[in-house]
């Protein structure tokens, strides 16, 4: 180890808050964690390569939040509560001023969002390579209680928590998204507040922790909305063996989306364009009144937009989408491939 990285890690370590259940932190081969007795241990990773999560030139902060956002998004999916996170950073070589206002700059976000949901970096590594942040974040859970995929059943209505749609339309308005770039454009570039509001949702989501808490018990099966609804809600119908239809004008845009475009390009950002990180979880029509009030104490808004159905065999698409005229209505994609 060089000694440019000890110094790069211990300008991480003394930003780094800790907790009680953290007995040995940065600085070690590993760290040593105390786990809550009676619960159990859930643990997240994400990777967020350059020019594939986010824009090479994209503000560190930004980079910061996002990256550990994804992870407590997912976490918030199982009704987890967040705990400890680790953190591995592959930098460009570059001078020193330069590598230190870049990681002073990612800590800002990360730390940032980090301290709203008392969560300790405990450990990781640095490395010179191409931009790449993964990071693993840990929480706890109640026995029996976690938010599965693999749980929901027919006739199980679909709830998602805020709005679709922004941070598809925010790369469709910085014309890196391949889809709807011409209508997005024309219609937000009279809406600069608008515009500003839907990169907001890009760069920083929200990761939706406290409501993943407060619907435990309530719930039967959840996911994060992080590759577009269609795409991830596919997801819980094969595990657990079930179809899906949405309710397409049921889903709720933000007044900044809603500047931005209307009609299927709207609907097509919504349904496949990813990167929102809300939740997408099923449960019975008897729970609606005690989920709304749950979620009302978080401060979080949620719609029902379809019902869980039986297997139709031959179908092409686990998830089927209609009007509200009761009209069937064709995707032009189910949401981001990794692979593709």
């Amino acid at each position: 180890m060089s000694a440019a990285e000890f110094d790069l890690i211990a300008r991480i370590r003394a930003r780094a808050a800790t907790r009680e259940d953290v007995v040995l932190g940065i600085g070690d081969d590993a760290a040593l964690l105390q786990p809550a007795a009676g619960r159990q241990l859930v643990v997240a990773t994400d990777t967020l390569n350059a020019d594939v999560h986010f824009a090479r030139d994209a503000a560190a902060a930004n980079i910061g939040w996002k990256s550990l956002a994804a992870n407590l998004s997912d976490l918030a999916a199982m009704g987890a509560e967040p705990a400890w996170c680790t953190l591995s950073l592959s930098l460009p070589a570059q001078s020193g001023d330069g590598l230190q206002a870049f990681v002073d700059g990612f800590l800002d976000g990360f730390l940032e969002l980090a301290a709203q949901h008392r969560v300790a970096l405990v450990g990781g590594d640095t490395t010179r390579g191409p931009l790449s942040v993964c990071v693993t974040a840990m929480g706890f859970i109640e026995p029996g209680w976690a938010l599965r995929r693999d749980a929901a059943q027919v006739d199980d209505e679909i709830w998602i928590t805020g709005t679709l749609g922004d941070a598809a339309a925010a790369l469709a308005l910085a014309g890196v998204a391949p889809y709807c770039e011409n209508e997005v454009g024309r219609n937000a570039g009279d809406a600069r507040t608008e515009a500003a509001r839907l990169f907001e949702r890009l760069h920083r989501p929200t990761p939706r922790v406290a409501a993943g808490r407060a619907l435990r018990g309530l719930v039967r099966a959840g996911i994060d909305i992080s590759d577009g609804l269609l795409a991830d809600l596919g997801h819980v119908c094969a595990a657990s063996g079930v179809a899906a239809c949405i309710e397409v004008d049921a889903l709720p845009a933000s007044t900044a989306l809603a500047a931005a475009c209307a009609g299927d390009s709207r609907r097509i950002l919504q349904l496949s364009g990813g990167d929102d990180y809300e939740l997408c979880f099923t449960a019975p029509a008897r729970q609606r009144s005690a989920i709304a009030q749950a979620l009302s104490q978080t401060q979080t808004p949620a719609a029902v937009i379809g019902r869980i159905e039986a297997p139709q065999a031959g179908a092409e698409f686990a998830v089927r989408v209609r009007s509200a005229d009761g009209s069937a209505w064709t995707p032009v994609r189910t949401g981001y491939r990794h692979f593709g």
